[in-house]
C-alpha cells in the first residue's frame, strides 16, 4: 500500500534529497538538487496535480521559484540566474540592498521582523534590510502529503531567530487542488518567545512574460489607490496597464487599501492583453489589510515584472510602518495566520471564470489619490 505522506527533511535527514520520486494517478512529486554557481546545492521540489505544476525552495523560506499550467510557465526571468544558495546573499551589506543578489522567484515572502525599505540609525548604521531575513533562511522539517479531497500539500518549519532579539518561527502549508489550478497558502508566525512580539509580511509575487507584456492590465479590489514616488503619480490614470518594455525605465508603485468581500476575501488578478492567460491572488485582509502593485516597466534583459503584493504593511521602513500601527502582535507564544488563494488561469474560457470574481468586486472603481494622504508614504 503506497505511504500518503513523506518526510523531505527533518532531523534524522541529510537534506532533501537529489532524485528522489513518487507519483500517483493524477499526482507526482520530486527532488532534485541544482548544481552550479551560485545555485549550487539548492534543493527543488516539485510537486504537480492535474494541470498545476510548482516549484518549492525549502532552503529559501518555502518560496515557490515558478509555476506551469499546461506547459505555460508563470513566474520571470530575473537578471539573477537563481534559484540562489542563500550563502551568496549579502543580506546585511551596508546598503541594505544585498537581498537582491537572491531575487527571482515567482513567490517569495519578505519578513518576518520587517519587509519594506531599508532602514538605518541617526549613525547610518543598517537596522533592517531590504526585505528581511526569511526569504534566505532555510527549512528544518518539510513534509508532503496526500490530502484527503486528492491534492498534494508540503509543509515546512523555517525559524528567524536571534539571541537576545527576535524568536519568530514560520510554519508553511501550501496546497495544489486536484479540480482547479489553484494553489492555497496557509502560513502562520508563532511567537517562539515568553515576551510579547510584532512581526511583518509582505508576499512578493512576480509575473513577467507570457503573462505580462504591452496592455496587460491589473485589477484590485481596492478603495483607494496612492502613488508612491513622482513617477508613479505621473502615470495615476495607468496604474492598471503595463507598457511595453523600455530600457532604463524606473519602478512604479502603487499603494491600495483592499476592498474585501462578505468573506473577508481581497482580490487582485492580473490578465494577458490579449486575455488569453492570467493568474488571480485572493487574500484574508483580516490579516492582511494591506496591498501593493510593483510595476518594473524596464528591458526583458533588466528584469520585466509586475509584482502583486498582499501584506500586514506597506513597504516603508519598519519604523514608520511600526509608527502606524501596520506590525502584526503577538502575545508571548502567541501567534497569527494568513491565507491566500493563487490562481493561474490558460484559455479564454478559463480566465473569464477566474477573472470574473474580481472584476465584480473590483467595482466600484477606487478612489485615485493625486497626492499620498497623510500615514501612508515614509519621507
Amino acid at each position: 500500500m503506497q505511504s500518503s505522506s513523506w518526510q523531505l527533511l527533518g532531523e534524522d535527514s541529510g537534506g532533501v534529497p537529489d532524485g528522489w520520486q513518487v507519483a500517483g494517478q493524477s499526482w507526482w512529486a520530486r527532488s532534485r538538487v541544482a548544481r552550479g554557481g551560485i545555485r549550487e546545492g539548492v534543493p527543488i521540489v516539485s510537486l504537480a496535480v492535474g494541470d498545476l505544476e510548482v516549484d518549492v525552495l525549502p532552503t529559501r523560506g518555502m518560496g515557490l521559484h515558478a509555476a506551469r499550467v499546461k506547459g505555460v510557465r508563470f513566474g520571470w526571468d530575473s537578471p539573477v540566474p537563481g534559484p540562489v544558495h542563500p550563502a551568496y546573499v549579502p543580506l546585511l551589506e551596508p546598503s541594505g540592498l544585498g537581498w537582491l543578489d537572491g531575487f527571482d522567484e515567482w513567490l517569495v515572502r519578505c519578513g518576518l521582523e520587517s519587509n519594506g525599505a531599508p532602514q538605518f540609525d541617526a549613525s547610518g548604521r543598517l537596522q533592517y534590510p531590504l526585505h528581511g531575513r526569511i526569504a534566505n533562511r532555510p527549512a528544518r522539517e518539510v513534509e508532503l502529503r496526500l490530502t484527503e479531497r486528492g491534492g498534494l500539500e508540503i509543509r515546512g518549519i523555517v525559524d528567524e531567530t536571534r539571541f537576545h532579539f527576535s524568536k519568530l518561527r514560520l510554519i508553511s502549508s501550501l496546497e495544489l487542488l486536484p479540480d482547479r489550478p489553484v494553489l492555497i497558502v496557509r502560513d502562520t508566525i508563532e511567537n517562539l518567545s515568553e515576551s510579547p512580539a510584532t512581526a511583518q509580511l509582505l508576499y512578493h509575487i512576480n509575473f513577467g512574460p507570457p503573462l505580462l507584456g504591452e496592455g496587460a492590465r491589473t485589477i484590485v479590489t481596492a478603495e483607494e489607490v496612492v502613488p508612491r514616488t513622482p513617477e508613479a503619480a505621473a502615470e495615476l490614470d495607468q496604474w492598471d496597464r503595463m507598457p511595453a518594455p523600455q530600457a532604463g525605465v524606473p519602478e512604479r508603485v502603487y499603494f491600495f487599501r483592499p476592498r474585501s468581500d462578505a468573506e473577508g476575501w481581497g482580490r487582485a488578478a492580473l490578465v494577458a492583453a490579449d486575455a488569453s492567460l492570467a493568474a488571480t491572488v485572493a487574500f484574508q485582509t483580516s490579516t492582511l489589510p494591506c496591498f501593493s502593485l510593483w510595476k518594473n516597466p524596464t528591458a526583458l534583459a533588466d528584469g520585466y515584472v509586475t509584482g502583486l503584493e498582499p501584506a500586514t504593511n506597506y513597504p516603508n521602513p519598519r519604523g514608520f510602518e511600526e509608527e502606524q500601527g501596520r506590525v502584526a502582535r503577538l502575545e508571548p507564544r502567541g501567534c497569527v495566520s494568513f491565507q491566500l488563494e493563487l490562481g493561474l488561469w490558460v484559455g479564454a474560457d478559463a480566465v473569464r471564470a477566474g477573472v470574473t470574481p474580481v472584476e465584480e468586486l473590483a467595482q466600484p472603481a477606487p478612489q485615485l489619490h493625486a497626492e499620498a494622504p497623510p500615514g501612508w508614504i515614509a519621507e
